[in-house]
């Protein structure tokens, strides 16, 4: 799992079908305290984010089927799983 902010979204006209009716959003990894750190991605959006929001992302294909409720095979690896509320360091 890697802790993320939400920095876009992707517009795709044509995709493939594991695809349709998917939001795919431009996620950049953050430390706890919200520093950047890493390069941006993109991954499919499983909560209703949006932009500016943090977010939990899960980058494996499993994981990604079953918060997806897949049974098929699927070629999507990197899922938002959950919105941060708050972060608690030595809480």
């Amino acid at each position: 799992m890697t802790l993320a902010k939400v920095i876009g979204n992707a517009v795709c006209t044509i995709k493939n079908g594991s695809y349709e009716n998917r939001k795919i959003m431009l996620v950049a990894p953050v430390a706890p305290d919200g520093s950047r750190a890493g390069k941006a991605y993109l991954a499919v959006d499983s909560v209703g984010c949006g932009a500016g929001e943090t977010v939990v992302v899960i980058d494996e294909g499993g994981s990604a089927r079953i918060l997806l409720e897949s049974d098929e095979v699927i070629t999507i690896r990197t899922v938002i799983a959950a919105v941060v509320d708050k972060i608690g360091i030595g809480e």
